[in-house]
């Protein structure tokens, strides 16, 4: 005799495959369940990707906090550090000079290359405790000495430039001088400054690689005519937790004064918090699909309980409890919707393990690239599974599932046994 309860022995022989068309509508709920469970965990995965690659890259390159004076500049920038560096939460910071030039190549044979990417001026000793662009060096050296510069690499590529050859940079200032002087007694030709690229790095992220040079302190300084030595345009500050970012901003505000600015990496970076509150919108809207198919299991039962309703009489005739009958139709749905939601969990797995396989076919079929780098900024589909995610998205379909059949269940649990034998 089978230990199992009558309940569910019962649904389990209704659930028998037989040349119906019930038998059909049960496997097209199966698979809706699992289609829905498996976009899910799919679109879920790779927005969590997307959110952990992006924070990663962005936090490699840029550090958590940005101190700004309310002025152009910074002056006795030195102090300012101090002050920040005292906040128990800060675990490193850095001085920073940031703005746009006019970069020129110096090539052996045809045109120069020109564009206009932003110089970054930093101390690599210092840079090295707030981001991880001095590691991440994939040609060359981190040597920003002397007239040395640091390039992306996309935008040695696009420049088509390497290690060891040499361009010209024009400063806002210096085309601003020589726009004054143009026409006047006694005019003096502004010269462009040469630099020797010495190294190329991989921020994993195509804007910083393609838009950013990388100087020293002294010579950005001379370029936006700082004073040099203790004028900057800002700090970066690395914290402990990055999610605590506004709090120690705030912190921060306060112990350096009114003078200050204090701005976070989720001010300062939209699109990470565009990402999350999208990944967040996309969970409730997908989570429509897993309704749809639980109308399919509603249909289901409703369509089987019209067919099966002499069976239920006679049920309860024999005396069983409306609750009995309630659950041999709640656990025919229940065995539907754990079916649909491991087959669900089993492919979403499966197409998050082999994404980048499948983007590689249908770029080699199509000779379209559907995930292209200069729009995205990575060169792989990200994607991150998380736990808690896929517990929700498995748990809260098989729950959508059930209230989908209580209905039905409910409604054969109330049949009057002399009305479903009165034909019969």
């Amino acid at each position: 005799m089978s230990r199992l309860p009558f309940e569910l022995l019962l649904a389990l022989r209704y659930l028998r495959p037989k040349r119906t068309f019930v038998s059909v509508i049960t496997v097209i709920s199966i698979l809706g369940v699992m289609l829905g469970v498996a976009v899910l965990i799919i679109v879920i995965s790779v927005m969590s990707g997307f959110d952990f690659e992006l924070r990663e890259k962005v936090f490699g390159f840029n550090a958590h906090l940005k101190v700004v004076a309310r002025g152009q500049t910074m002056a006795d920038y030195p102090t300012v550090m101090q002050a920040v560096a005292a906040n128990r939460n800060v675990t490193g910071v850095a001085p920073l000079v940031l703005a746009q030039v006019l970069v020129e190549t110096q090539p052996e044979f045809g045109q120069p290359l020109v564009l206009a990417p932003f110089v970054r001026g930093v101390d690599p000793e210092r840079e090295a405790t707030v981001s991880t662009l001095t590691t991440n060096v994939v040609a060359g050296e981190f040597d920003v000495s002397g007239r040395g510069l640091v390039v992306g690499r996309n935008f040695a590529e696009n420049m088509e430039v390497g290690v060891g050859d040499r361009v010209s940079i024009l400063s806002p200032q210096e085309l601003k001088k020589m726009r004054e002087n143009r026409g006047q007694d006694g005019e003096v030709n502004i010269y462009p400054d040469e630099y020797e690229i010495r190294g190329v790095f991989d921020a994993g992220y195509y804007e910083f690689n393609a838009l950013y040079v990388i100087a020293s302190l002294e010579n950005a300084q001379a370029l936006y005519d700082l004073e040099a030595g203790d004028t900057v345009q800002g700090l970066t500050v690395a914290v402990r937790d990055p999610f605590q970012a506004h709090t120690i901003a705030r912190e921060l505000a306060n112990a350096l004064g009114p003078g200050f600015r204090v701005t976070t990496w989720m001010e300062d970076s939209p699109l990470m918090m565009a990402v999350m509150a999208e990944k967040n919108v996309m969970l409730y809207l997908l989570f429509f699909i897993v309704l749809v198919a639980a109308f399919g299991i509603t249909c289901t039962l409703i369509t089987f309980i019209v067919m099966k309703t002499r069976e239920i009489g006679l049920l309860k005739a024999l005396g069983a409890s409306s609750r009995q009958v309630m659950w041999v139709f709640l656990g025919q749905s229940l065995i539907v919707s754990v079916l649909g939601v491991l087959t669900g969990f089993g492919l979403g797995m499966l197409a998050l393990t082999y994404r980048n396989e499948f983007l590689g076919i249908m770029r080699r079929l199509t000779g379209f690239e559907l995930f292209p780098e200069s729009i995205y900024g990575f060169s792989q589909l990200p994607a991150l599974i998380v736990p808690g995610d896929i517990a929700i998205i498995c748990g809260g379909s098989l729950l959508i599932c059930l209230f989908a059949a209580a209905f039905p269940s409910w409604h054969a649990s109330r049949m009057n046994p002399v009305e479903a034998l009165r034909h019969e």
